[in-house]
């Protein structure tokens, strides 16, 4: 296997380049290579609508460049949210349009403000275009909105918020989000990343989308990965001004988004049903999963409050999360456990089939029960 260092007489990486730390995503095996029931990567459990599914067909001939503007797709998101096709911009999933918002508007001697425990992809965006990454404290695991704008000055030229959060799955309401806008110079761009926003109630929606209808400085992005199970067809979109969309049109990639893609997207939006059936899923299978870890809060578990379609865990009692973690794999489940993110004492497990929340449950309670029994080291 070749040496990945450095060669010391090749071309040479830029420094802020050397200080990315790559994207880890969630594992699906466990160290031996035996497949588990993956609970790591926030996928949809109910898999794809059955409409985008069938559209595989119709999708136009791989052997053709796809529609480099993803014009139908656009006029379809459009109709969907009340927005004008021309302030939309799609991407390769939602991680390609957050890199090109941090591209697009910060350099070096430029900074990035994020949340602390605020998504790993932020981090990444920020150093790749030789920016630095500011990070503010958290409000118990969420974002503080106080704790941002104290960072923010005449170097801050983006800041972002995943709303709700991931991997802590903790969510601002209308009020602070306006208030943190509010509160920002009209010159630093405000990126909210809507990844698992499908997932909020309609009537509990954080109001970003309104804020990018009408300021010049607000970039809202959202994804088809989640709710609407596509993660394998990577297509993001972003919305705002027109200025910032013709912005991101320049730098991102051509034809970012495949044939294949734009024709699942376009019959996976047409499918409303679908995707109330996945968040009525998500909120019901949340709620009973999240009663049950609270309910071993003796133990030292504390699962915290989720918005999004997975729950962070706490273990603060005699069962660390490393523990628990290489215990769910050998009962055949991998979630996601932490410690590169500075959550050593956490693990994030997405939302699955009721009978996969309640086998993790009853796993969990086992291992919490054991642990206490355990004679003190």
């Amino acid at each position: 296997m070749a040496d990945a260092t450095n060669s010391s007489t090749g071309p040479q990486p830029k420094p802020w380049i050397e200080a990315i730390h790559a994207y880890v995503p969630g594992r699906s095996a466990g160290a031996d290579g035996r497949k588990l029931i993956k609970l790591s990567a926030n996928e949809n459990p109910l898999g794809t609508s059955p409409e985008a599914l069938a559209a595989r067909a119709e999708a136009a001939a791989p052997s053709l460049y796809p529609d480099p503007g993803c014009a139908p797709l656009r006029a379809a998101l459009g109709k969907l949210h009340g927005i004008d096709p021309a302030r939309i911009v799609m991407g390769a999933g939602s991680d390609e349009l957050l890199n090109l918002a941090a591209q697009g508007y910060a350099g070096p001697g430029d900074e990035v403000v994020y949340v602390r425990y605020g998504f790993s992809v932020y981090d990444i965006a920020a150093r790749r275009c030789g920016a630095t990454p500011v990070i503010a404290p958290d409000a118990d695991y969420g974002s503080d909105v106080d704790a941002m704008l104290t960072l923010v000055n005449e170097r801050t030229r983006v800041v972002f918020i995943a709303n709700p959060n991931n991997p802590t799955g903790s969510y601002l309401p209308r009020g602070e989000v306006t208030r943190l806008h509010a509160a920002l110079p009209s010159d630093v761009l405000l990126v909210i990343d809507q990844a698992y926003g499908e997932y909020v109630a309609p009537q509990d929606e954080d109001g970003a989308m309104a804020l990018a209808a009408v300021h010049d400085n607000v970039l809202v992005t959202r994804t088809f990965s989640k709710i609407y199970g596509l993660a394998g067809e990577r297509i993001g979109w972003a919305t705002g001004a027109p200025h910032l969309i013709a912005t991101l049109n320049r730098i991102r990639l051509p034809f970012n988004v495949s044939n294949n893609g734009q024709a699942l997207a376009l019959a996976a939006l047409d499918d409303q049903q679908f995707v109330e059936m996945s968040r009525l899923h998500n909120q019901t299978e949340r709620a009973r999963f999240a009663e049950r870890v609270a309910a071993l809060g003796n133990h030292g578990l504390r699962p915290l409050p989720s918005e999004a379609n997975f729950v962070l865990i706490l273990f603060e009692g005699a069962l660390c999360a490393e523990q628990a973690y290489e215990g769910l794999m050998q009962a055949g489940y991998i979630v996601r456990w932490l410690p590169g993110q500075g959550l050593p004492q956490a693990l994030r497990v997405t939302i699955g089939t009721r009978e996969q929340m309640d086998a993790i449950a009853d796993a969990l309670a086992a291992m919490a029960q054991s642990a206490a029994k355990a004679p003190a080291k």
